[in-house]
């Protein structure tokens, strides 16, 4: 197991030079992420906002290291999602182009470049905290902590809907889809909510109509969609309005909602929950957000890349700005003496406000940065943000139960690690596909 002492880097940072190189040559950022396929929601609209990110940095002069103004070069390479792809694309951008930071989606690939991303004491930073674990002391989560925050909504659920007490669920059998359905598990039983229903697929939904049929047999108030790909939550979601659903959808997320207003109904779409607003909302200008400039920001990017804006579109941009903010502070862009920065003291400010670093009772490591996040409602034809939740304050009182069914469904850093050496499926690939 891999072991390194944050923060003696910083005690060292002094004596780095700060003018060894040029000041014209570019400081390269790399991305590694799904850039088409069935991720691509995921990863391409994420490398946009990088791009935003690094142009209006450039506009301003650059990095501010020292007496010197470097310019940032954004590099990506599309994995498409396949472990394979992955490792060329790690490799590439540490070794060809000496990329500094590595900005990833993070899930099924990560297992396949965890061991080079340690042995190059590579800056990585994912977006699904079940992929840390100790063996991986330099990869973070420092925006999203898919899919811990996906309580929230079920707690905003009990408290203002209590009369919705039944659940059909679908989940992928993935590393996106079954962390999601521990989590969505736990929830629904600290809630006191049945799960009446639940389907696991592999792939995409091969008939989307016959799996909806099969959840709305046993007579939900809620649909669970879990954390489905944008064209999962599409068909799924279309299949319940043709059926003439009309509970409550629940989903991690929603992107290109207009698109699914515009091909069922504002009134069926009214109430759809899930839990990533548009930029443009007010509530993201209040005390204490970290994002800067969030409508502005949102402007941009839907000027510049229309129908485009996602889950990811600001999230990829807001690690760059944290990761800026440490590099400025401890003048290198060093990835071990920069990782050191961002995690010192324990506590940092993600996009929503406060946020500690945390994890070690669930991935071994405290490395993703926890807070509130925010519960999103469909509202006359809107995402909007109804109410910011604690996730730290739920995982205080139900850390227990989130433990429990992250064992049940093999999610634990350990297990994963297991599972690598001895190429055992988890339990959940070896459940049935349906069950109620």
């Amino acid at each position: 197991m891999s072991k390194y002492r944050f923060g003696a880097d910083l005690a060292v940072s002094a004596s780095l030079p700060k003018h060894a190189v040029r000041a014209r040559e570019a400081v390269k950022v790399g991305v590694l992420a799904p850039l088409t396929g069935d991720a691509s929601a995921w990863g391409r609209p994420g490398f946009e906002g990088c791009q935003i990110w690094a142009d209006w940095v450039n506009a301003e002069g650059g990095l501010r290291i020292g007496d010197q103004r470097r310019r940032v070069e954004i590099v990506a390479f599309d994995d498409q999602y396949d472990p394979a792809r992955a490792v060329l694309g790690a490799k590439h951008l540490v070794l060809d182009q000496e990329v500094k930071i590595i900005l990833m989606l993070g899930g099924d690939t990560v297992p396949a470049i965890g061991d080079f991303l340690t042995r190059s004491r590579m800056l990585a930073t994912t977006l699904l905290p079940s992929d840390l674990s100790p063996d991986t002391p330099y990869l973070i989560a420092p925006c999203e902590v898919h899919p811990i925050y996906v309580v929230t909504g079920v707690d905003w659920l009990a408290e203002n809907r209590p009369e919705l007490r039944r659940v059909a669920l679908c989940a992928q059998r993935d590393a996106h889809g079954l962390p999601s359905l521990a989590t969505y598990r736990a929830a629904f039983e600290a809630a006191g909510m049945s799960v009446v229903k639940e389907i696991l697929y592999t792939g995409a939904p091969e008939d989307s109509d016959a799996m909806v049929d099969a959840m709305l047999a046993a007579g939900p108030d809620i649909l669970c969609w879990d954390t489905a790909y944008e064209p999962f939550v599409h068909a799924l979601t279309e299949a319940a309005w043709r059926k003439g659903f009309k509970g409550q959808i629940l989903s991690c997320t929603c992107d290109n909602y207009p698109a699914l207003i515009e091909r069922t109904s504002r009134e069926f779409m009214e109430g759809f929950l899930f839990h990533f607003p548009d930029f443009d909302d007010p509530a993201l200008n209040a005390a204490g957000m970290g994002f800067p400039r969030p409508a502005e920001f949102y402007a941009e990017f839907n000027r510049r890349f229309p129908g485009e804006w996602s889950t990811v579109s600001w999230e990829y941009y807001a690690i760059l700005d944290m990761w800026r903010k440490a590099v400025e502070r401890v003048q290198t862009v060093e990835p071990m003496v920069v990782l050191s920065a961002m995690k010192l003291g324990g506590i940092g400010g993600n996009v929503f406000g406060e946020a500690r670093w945390w994890g070690r009772e669930l991935f071994g490591i405290d490395h993703a940065l926890v807070g509130s996040w925010p519960v999103v409602r469909i509202c006359d034809g809107r995402a909007r943000i109804v109410e910011f939740r604690s996730v730290l304050n739920w995982c205080e009182e139900h850390g227990d139960l989130l433990l429990a069914h992250m064992r049940a469904c093999g999610q634990m850093w350990y297990q994963r690690l297991e599972r690598q050496v001895s190429g055992t499926a988890t339990p959940e690939d070896q459940a049935p596909r349906t069950r109620s």
